[in-house]
């Protein structure tokens, strides 16, 4: 399933405490960069992974080169990667954080084989999207910056607040 409810997403993201993002850049203009940043920022822990850029620091936070390098518990694997690329991630995922909560594949990222072997693990599965964009759109992000969210609310925003 690639359509999934307003409510499902925030659900999913009010859930979320720890993100460990597979395949993050270290380059500022790449967008695995700055959605680490701002995930950063609203208070998501982040675990940036990336071989070749392991020991270096991203969002405040040591850049590892595996999944099995993080010794924390992580709620959601968010993959920056080829299509191609995701079943061994997956794998990784599912083995190394027996309580994984989701696997959320980037924009243009897709995996049924990966998806059913995640969802038969009881984890659920979000592709093609981006957690950023989603966190922007539904917590009403993208309405202070001028964006229609197609969301109707009569609470009182205030510009500049």
């Amino acid at each position: 399933m690639l359509n999934y409810s307003d409510t499902h997403l925030r659900t999913v993201l009010s859930h979320t405490r720890s993100i460990a993002m597979v395949g993050v850049s270290l380059n500022p203009v790449r967008p695995s960069n700055y959605v680490a940043r701002y995930l950063s920022l609203k208070g998501y822990d982040i675990y940036p992974v990336n071989p070749v850029a392991e020991g270096q620091v991203l969002a405040g936070k040591l850049v590892v080169a595996s999944l099995r390098d993080i010794d924390a518990p992580v709620d959601m694997v968010d993959i920056f990667r080829r299509s191609e690329a995701v079943p061994p991630i997956v794998d990784e995922a599912l083995e190394v954080f027996p309580n994984l909560k989701t696997i959320w594949m980037q924009i243009g990222v897709k995996n049924a084989e990966a998806a059913a072997k995640a969802t038969a693990r009881g984890v659920t599965v979000i592709q093609n999207r981006c957690p950023k964009i989603e966190h922007q759109r539904l917590f009403e992000e993208l309405r202070k910056a001028g964006f229609n969210t197609g969301i109707i609310s009569s609470r009182l925003h205030l510009w500049g607040t």
